[in-house]
């Protein structure tokens, strides 16, 4: 089943505009945003909100590499490339920004119904990876305070790291918290009492 999605285009040529708005609905999606330059297409980008966006690389005021780093920046939006040539300066200024397709004019219809999919299923997966290293990192974050506040616990009331543990389990199932907000209120305490200690 062919998935409709929402696409932003941004051309300094009039007739690649109307190619985009006259080929994109034949292949089942809608054109939200027409943009002549890089700074039009971010301005349109944040009123549209667009699935995808389509951008030639050379145009006047902000090119194609800067308005996706630029969209980005305020939301992760897969970016299609276009260029007249296939540029080795082009290709080496493509960082992290999420450009997730490279196509060289002239465009054909084939083109834009292969890498519109493939560049959504890049970002999909890109998208997942970032939020597993995300959620791996606050984890981690997450432990620290944990521990540190298991520490605490077996400074203040003199018991071992498994009863210390214990405690601070049981303190988040009577409070309904989950155990890292337990751990930030032992901490948030253990400034508050340190003061007293240093007075």
């Amino acid at each position: 089943m062919r998935t409709t999605l929402r696409i932003a285009v941004a051309d300094d040529e009039q007739g690649i505009r109307e190619y985009y708005q006259e080929v994109l609905p034949r292949l089942g999606h809608q054109v939200v945003a027409v943009a002549e330059t890089g700074r039009q297409l971010t301005e349109h980008c944040r009123a549209t909100r667009p699935d995808l966006v389509l951008a030639d690389v050379k145009m006047p005021d902000m090119d194609g590499i800067e308005a996706a780093v630029a969209l980005n920046r305020e939301r992760p939006t897969p970016v299609v490339l276009v260029s007249a040539h296939h540029d080795d300066a082009i290709l080496s200024r493509l960082g992290p920004e999420p450009v997730m397709g490279f196509l060289v004019k002239p465009i054909t219809e084939a083109d834009l119904k292969t890498a519109i999919p493939l560049a959504m299923l890049r970002f999909r997966h890109l998208s997942a990876l970032a939020k597993e290293a995300g959620d791996l990192r606050q984890a981690l974050d997450d432990r620290k305070i944990i521990e540190r506040a298991k520490g605490v616990l077996m400074r203040r009331i003199r018991v071992d790291e498994d009863e210390a543990f214990r405690r601070l389990r049981t303190l988040a199932s009577e409070q309904n918290l989950k155990l890292v907000e337990i751990g930030r209120k032992v901490m948030g305490a253990e400034e508050v009492l340190s003061q007293f200690d240093r007075a």
